[in-house]
């Protein structure tokens, strides 16, 4: 029997996640805030989608998104599309609203 090997990374991988801001809101100080929800985006994609940290490119829209209402005040949660390319780079791009849009 031949024995199967694990897929390997070559292929593209697309994945839909809603992260969670919430700590963000409460950790750091009320002037870093916006900053580190951005860094809670990044971690949290770099843990789902096995990459490195300099791997993965946040699209500006997703920015200006967490930035809308200033450096405090950030939305409670973020749904993102994730994209990891052949070469190992990882796009986190805005999720339409839908009916707010």
């Amino acid at each position: 029997m031949a024995r199967e090997t694990k897929k390997s990374r070559t292929e593209e991988l697309e994945r839909e996640y809603t992260i969670p801001l919430r700590p963000s809101q409460h950790q750091p100080s009320r002037r870093r805030r916006a900053g580190h929800a951005l860094e809670t985006v990044r971690r949290f994609v770099m843990r789902h989608m096995k990459g490195a940290r300099a791997d993965v490119w946040i699209d500006p829209r997703l920015n200006e998104y967490i930035w809308e209402r200033g450096i405090q005040h950030l939305p409670r949660q973020v749904r993102v599309k994730a994209i990891r390319f052949e070469d190992g780079l990882i796009e986190v791009d805005l999720l339409e609203h839908g009916a707010s849009a």
